[in-house]
């Protein structure tokens, strides 16, 4: 009533518990999220964030608990790789677990940032026969990077990076996989203006725009075209300085907060066994960023 929507949470000694591990964690929009979806479908789970400094006791922990799952955020996303009775091919490709299950205390860990990246771009331009400018060689990037050559469609990617032997040695690792060409660049103003204008799709992995640098981009102004999608990765703010670039130029933009639902909506199929409301789950997240229900951007 009033236009605001209460969950109302069962728990008693049949509740599953999943959570997410990060530190810091208390800014984490990931209970609000999973909770709006496990009340929707009626589900006896609840979803808590937990601080945590100590990976190994933690996931100890977890099994002694029973707890089914864990979202895994910074700075974590590595260490735990090393606690896990099995890490996915997806994961050890990426070098980063974000999603455990827990088998009845078998931790199986797996990534699944680059799925989100992969659903939330093909709602706005399939990447079938695309060239794909991916800037910045991070964790997001090395995710969406393996999932984009996972599906072994034509396209094309470029990566452009600050240094030029971690970009080229990404590039490497993701052309080994596919025989999608994989091209590494400098990441320089420059020659950022020309791999631009040849992109199909422009993607910023980069924490560049987020804020509170909400001022910043990661390339100069009116390089963008009308024809091309750009998305970036970063979700507060809602709509980043590359992203009014884009926009400017008649692109079209994507945010980060579609990638955050459907990476979410990737783990709570994993726990649960079952279709995940998304919708409910995006609303849920905007309503924590403050963002108006038609207001995509």
């Amino acid at each position: 009533m009033g236009g605001k929507e209460t969950l109302y949470l069962m728990l008693d000694a049949s509740t599953v518990l999943c959570g997410v591990i990060g530190n810091p964690i208390a800014h984490s929009m990931s209970p609000a999220m999973h909770n709006a979806a496990f009340s929707a479908l009626g589900l006896n789970y609840v979803y808590l964030a937990f601080k945590v400094e100590d990976v190994a006791e933690a996931l100890n922990g977890v099994r002694a608990l029973g707890i089914r799952g864990l979202s895994v955020t910074i700075p974590h996303k590595v260490a735990v790789m090393d606690h896990l009775n099995y890490v996915d091919r997806t994961a050890e490709r990426i070098g980063a677990v974000n999603t455990i299950v827990n088998e009845a205390g078998q931790l199986l860990g797996t990534n699944t940032d680059g799925l989100g990246a992969l659903h939330a771009l093909e709602q706005v331009q399939p990447v079938n026969g695309q060239c794909i400018l991916i800037l910045g060689v991070g964790g997001t990037s090395r995710a969406i990077g393996f999932t984009l050559v996972s599906e072994r469609k034509p396209m094309s990617i470029v990566l452009a990076g600050r240094k030029p032997e971690k970009t080229a040695n990404l590039a490497r690792e993701i052309q080994s996989c596919s025989t999608c060409p994989v091209i590494p660049s400098d990441f320089d103003p420059r020659s950022l203006v020309e791999m631009i204008s040849q992109a199909d799709i422009v993607i910023n992995t980069t924490p560049i725009g987020m804020l509170p640098n909400v001022t910043e981009s990661p390339v100069p102004d009116g390089v963008f075209v009308s024809r091309q999608v750009v998305f970036d990765a970063i979700y507060n703010p809602p709509k980043t300085r590359f992203l009014f670039q884009a926009e400017q130029a008649g692109a079209r933009t994507i945010n980060g907060l579609p990638m955050f639902v459907h990476q979410g909506a990737e783990q709570f199929r994993l726990w649960t066994g079952m279709e995940p409301p998304v919708e409910v789950m995006e609303q849920a997240v905007r309503r924590c960023l403050r963002i108006a229900p038609d207001n995509k951007g």
